[in-house]
């Protein structure tokens, strides 16, 4: 089997504005090794969901997974660089945070994650309209919009691990282990994500389409490595774990049903084929041997799992509603349409 190829380091993006550009002004210099640089930005003046943030933060997190051609690796941990990054991070988390609203003191972990179970009879968002309605240009524009996480499907979860302790410890990485293929390099998602990519006649290079992406898109991506990059949230980040584990079968059914209709490609099918299989799986070991075993022994971490649980639907709600706007006006629902 002929692999696609996936370039392990990825251009730098378009500046959108002055956030964005003072990041990557920094990003194409020699980061200081001797002296601290402050690293001043408007960021109290910029919409937290708006591109420009979105951007710049994207481009922060992107330095500790794959970093970017041509530019200095000590700016990974730069504290100048950094003190900016946590002025980006705790203006996007005000914004989630009051999207989330309040969480109630009797709510349970459990409860949350049973209620995300529940699928409406007459449900509307993408993959139902994709599954019924939706045309061959909208599916490449699904692609495209997940393409900047499943091109790294599993990375940002995986910054967990050392959190984890026991039973919650061992079935994350078992699932972990499915994410990466389970030994085999041909089947880590990634790779199939990539191979969907290439068989949809779409570019599967690593962050290939960052330029065209709008802030909602960003936004998903950016609140994965939020949670996984912070110690004080790994509660969060297994609740925003165990809500994509939970989600991911049924909506990847719908995705099946809507590519098997339109007709694509197997390898289109297959990814998503997988996901239904897979996850089905996951969604049980992640409720009862993550989240479960996690809960019983840091008690005090329960709220932060139900924060991200309904931190990652709060995302992923903003997207749907991006998409569903534009293509039901008969518009791109990207900021540089593919065609």
């Amino acid at each position: 089997m002929t692999l696609a190829p996936i370039s392990l380091e990825p251009l730098l993006p378009q500046a959108r504005g002055p956030l964005s550009m003072a990041v990557l002004e920094l990003l194409t210099e020699r980061a200081p090794r001797n002296y601290l640089a402050r690293v001043e930005a408007p960021v109290r003046d910029s919409d937290p969901y708006g591109i420009d943030l979105q951007l710049a933060l994207y481009v922060c997190y992107e330095l500790h997974y794959r970093g970017f051609a041509g530019v200095d690796p000590g700016w990974e941990w730069n504290p100048g660089l950094l003190h900016l990054r946590a002025q980006l991070e705790e203006a996007f988390l005000d914004a989630v945070r009051r999207d989330v609203g309040e969480i109630s003191a009797e709510t349970t972990a459990a409860a949350e994650m049973e209620q995300l179970t529940i699928e409406p009879v007459d449900g509307s968002g993408p993959s139902y309209h994709l599954r019924s309605t939706g045309t061959w240009e909208q599916m490449q524009e699904y692609f495209v919009h997940r393409s900047l996480y499943h091109l790294k499907e599993g990375d940002p979860h995986a910054w967990a691990i050392p959190r984890l302790t026991g039973q919650a410890k061992a079935a994350f990485v078992a699932v972990e282990f499915d994410e990466f293929g389970a030994g085999r390099g041909d089947h880590v998602h990634q790779q199939l994500f990539a191979d969907l990519m290439v068989a949809a006649d779409l570019d599967a290079t690593y962050l290939g389409y960052i330029d065209a992406v709008p802030a909602v898109s960003l936004a998903v991506v950016n609140l994965m490595s939020f949670f996984g990059l912070h110690r004080e949230h790994r509660g969060a980040a297994i609740g925003h774990f165990a809500s994509t584990e939970i989600t991911s079968s049924p909506g990847s059914r719908r995705l099946v049903d809507a590519l098997e209709r339109l007709g694509a490609p197997e390898a289109c099918v297959r990814f998503y084929r997988e996901h239904v299989e897979a996850d089905a799986v996951h969604e049980q070991v992640v409720r009862t041997d993550v989240v479960g075993d996690l809960v019983s022994r840091e008690p005090a971490l329960e709220r932060d799992v139900i924060f991200g649980i309904r931190a990652h639907l709060a995302v992923e709600d903003r997207l749907a509603d991006h998409l569903m706007r534009y293509w039901t006006s008969g518009r791109s629902s990207l900021r540089r349409p593919l065609s």
